[in-house]
């Protein structure tokens, strides 16, 4: 609210004020009333964990919006304190360029002297270039030797991913990066190519990925056979909708995941994961992953993992998780039935976490 010192005198103005303030208020109100109900409503309002993130995003922009408006208008800004400037030197990657702009008083001083530098304040913001699109020109000359005439030298041109295409191999790990892992269609790819005036079919996009996926898979070879070289690894699989175009629908399919990871505990191996698509979740599909590895598989309560018990000479041996144990014991205590046994079981399993944590700290302090 304005300092009463500043209140306009005439009426209408002051009327003009309040229902600003009021309509204000009512918008602060309504969003407040959204966002708790986002956090704290019943399971019955609650929705999808992404669509949850989707909500709070909209209902926080609308909420700065709304503060934006109240400082913007000089009668309805509020009245604070004068704070200390913040800086925020330090809460930046260093890693990122840095652009340094100085901007300078007059230094010609009223007595006639100029002035001297005895300090400064520095400030930083994050700065965003927008993509930039480029074309590399490759220029191959020709030479003769007008002496003999012996032919024509000219050096060969590079090997391309796509060869005679137009993406270079930047730009397909640029495609293949914002598909995979931002989740960003071809179609919307396509889209944001075309308001720089590039126009790329999808189709096309669509054959630029096919081919750098195969120009990839030594490299998932390569990594797949790396961690089945380890005495023990982790796996888990996990759900995926596929386009299903003959029914006009989505189907349900599985990235299976394999992982290492010794840090914890100071291995030596580095970690990693490669993941491999499955049609289905049966247990062979997991013993065609895990050929030739022999060796310690963590896994969960899923029975699927049981065929891998008649691999002749028992190579894998499976270590069932704790947590996965522990969320049966404590449902069996919840429900009253063998209370004890169970109580008995989540306690042993907290002593372990204990002597677990104890190793892992005094791992990471060596």
């Amino acid at each position: 609210m304005t300092a009463p010192d500043e209140l306009p005198d005439d009426v209408a103005e002051l009327k003009a004020i309040i229902r600003t303030q009021q309509d204000q208020n009512a918008r602060l109100e309504a969003l407040v009333a959204s966002f708790k109900k986002a956090l704290f409503g019943a399971k019955s309002e609650k929705i999808d964990p992404a669509q949850y993130e989707l909500e709070l995003e909209d209902i926080e922009t609308a909420i700065a919006q709304v503060e934006a408006e109240i400082d913007a208008d000089e009668r309805t800004a509020p009245v604070r304190p004068p704070k200390p400037r913040q800086t925020n030197r330090g809460s930046l990657p260093k890693h990122l360029e840095r652009v340094e702009v100085v901007i300078a008083p007059d230094l010609s001083c009223a007595c006639g002297a100029e002035r001297h530098v005895i300090g400064e304040d520095v400030s930083e913001r994050l700065d965003i270039i927008p993509a930039q699109f480029r074309v590399i020109v490759t220029r191959r000359p020709k030479y003769a030797c007008r002496s003999c005439e012996g032919g024509i030298t000219q050096a060969p041109a590079p090997a391309h991913i796509i060869a005679g295409g137009m993406p270079t191999e930047a730009t397909l790990a640029h495609v293949l990066v914002s598909k995979y892992a931002d989740h960003l269609p071809l179609y919307r790819q396509a889209q944001i190519y075309s308001r720089q005036g590039i126009d790329l079919d999808r189709s096309t996009l669509a054959s630029w990925v096919g081919r750098a996926a195969f120009e990839l898979t030594p490299v998932y070879d390569a990594l797949l056979a790396n961690l089945k070289r380890s005495n023990k690894l982790f796996m888990d699989e996990t759900v995926a909708p596929v386009l299903d175009p003959g029914r006009k629908k989505t189907k349900t399919g599985y990235f299976w995941a394999l992982a290492r990871d010794d840090r914890p505990w100071g291995g030596e191996d580095p970690p990693g994961v490669a993941f491999t698509y499955a049609p289905g979740r049966s247990g062979q599909y997991a013993a065609d992953i895990l050929k030739s590895f022999t060796g310690t598989l963590q896994v969960d309560g899923y029975a699927g993992y049981n065929r891998l018990f008649k691999r002749q000479g028992n190579a894998i041996r499976l270590a069932y998780c704790w947590a996965h144990a522990r969320r049966k014991l404590f449902e069996v205590a919840k429900s009253g039935k063998a209370t004890p046994i169970a109580d008995a079981g989540i306690a042993q399993i907290q002593e372990l976490y204990q002597i677990c944590l104890l190793y892992t700290s005094d791992a990471a302090d060596e």
